[in-house]
């Protein structure tokens, strides 16, 4: 599975489109592999539970060091020691060796270096309590302090709301560009897809957020105005992903994922000490986009956006602006419920969920009549100015 951008926005700016390939991965262990796992597990067979113990081995002539998420026959995924996610076949890799009974991280020092080789002299990198921000040399630590706010606002966010969200297991690391073809580049060189008027995206893959700076490298206020909701949004997606509200592995539905990162570009929620009323928390781009087709919205839609994501490849404009509503809705006015809901799309360990599952998760907090939740939600939204 290539390092593909998550979200459908321009998975960036409304009316452009990336995507990300279905979580539901066949993963597999070559022979060496089997004989490290031993026979607790058996070739084939899942685990019951993700090992925590870390292994080495060469795939196509570079070496790989991580902890086995899942396998079959075919393929290994890997979630590797610099917090990247790696799928290989299982015929590729050779001298495979267990290295720990445990795993952890690299450490910041160690990630700080790596980057420092990868980029080069032309870039720094900042970083803060949670934050590796390579950026423009020069820059010093503008952008790595934006980052650390935005993940402070996060956590406080879901913290008095009474979700517990985890610390970090890895150091976050967001990457900014000078100019727009040097991130499409970037996303070239690690198999990224991305189209034209994308200031940025987050990889579920890299774990990396990528942007490019619209001020040329040169940052001012200015242009972290110009930038600010691309940042805020793939912020929130890469803080989401990295503190147990999301799970990477496998991935939660579509619509919860976008869902969540629209609602997080408002200034009342991102920012809610300086934002405290309420219309402060209405996306008010997304509000217009949802008005324009909401008579168009019913119950087998709403069913429909929370049991697959179709409707993000075929109409992601819509999408998008139900995706928003529905998150908006649900959290302003059945938090207990929504923070229960995205407990339990957490859950899946061994594979995305199915269509069924996505729709018993849902159902088992906000009730199996679509129809009934579909009036509810449309005076709700009619209300909202």
């Amino acid at each position: 599975m290539p390092c593909l951008p998550f979200r459908f926005r321009s998975f960036g700016l409304a009316g452009c489109v990336r995507c990300c390939r279905s979580a539901s991965i066949v993963f597999a262990l070559c022979w060496s592999f089997c004989s490290v796992a031993g026979e607790a597990w058996g070739q084939s067979a899942a685990p019951p539970e993700l090992p925590r113990w870390t292994f080495r081995t060469k795939v196509d002539g570079v070496w790989l060091e991580g902890r086995p998420l899942s396998w079959t026959g075919k393929e290994v995924e890997l979630l590797c020691r610099d917090g990247s996610l790696r799928t290989f076949a299982s015929e590729a890799a050779t001298e495979t060796k267990k290295v720990s009974d445990s795993f952890e991280s690299y450490s910041a020092g160690d990630m700080r270096a790596q980057l420092r080789r990868e980029f080069g002299r032309d870039f720094d990198v900042s970083g803060t309590g949670h934050y590796l921000v390579v950026h423009p040399a020069g820059q010093r630590d503008y952008w790595a302090d934006r980052f650390e706010q935005l993940y402070r606002s996060f956590v406080h966010y879901f913290s008095v709301r009474g979700l517990k969200v985890e610390r970090p297991e890895f150091p976050l690391i967001a990457i900014v560009v000078p100019r727009e073809e040097d991130m499409h580049a970037y996303a070239a060189r690690e198999g990224t897809r991305i189209g034209g008027g994308v200031l940025g995206y987050y990889s579920s893959r890299s774990n990396r957020v990528i942007l490019y700076d619209r001020g040329g490298g040169k940052a001012s206020k200015k242009d972290w105005a110009d930038n600010s909701d691309t940042i805020i949004h793939e912020a929130t997606h890469q803080t989401a992903f990295n503190t147990g509200v999301h799970r990477r592995w496998p991935l939660p539905p579509v619509w919860v994922v976008e869902g969540l990162g629209t609602m997080f570009e408002s200034p009342g929620v991102w920012d809610s000490q300086n934002h405290r009323h309420r219309e402060d928390r209405i996306n008010r781009g997304r509000l217009e986009s949802f008005k324009r087709i909401a008579t168009k919205v019913n119950g087998p839609v709403l069913s429909d956006v929370v049991a697959t994501d179709r409707q993000y490849r075929a109409n992601p404009g819509a999408a998008y602006a139900i995706g928003w509503a529905l998150t908006y809705y649900l959290v302003e006015t059945q938090p207990g419920k929504y923070r229960d809901y995205l407990k339990r799309t957490t859950a899946h360990t061994k594979r995305a969920a199915t269509s069924e599952q996505r729709l018993a998760d849902f159902t088992a907090e906000f009730g199996e009549d679509f129809a009934m939740l579909n009036a509810r939600f449309q005076r709700f939204m009619a209300d909202q100015k």
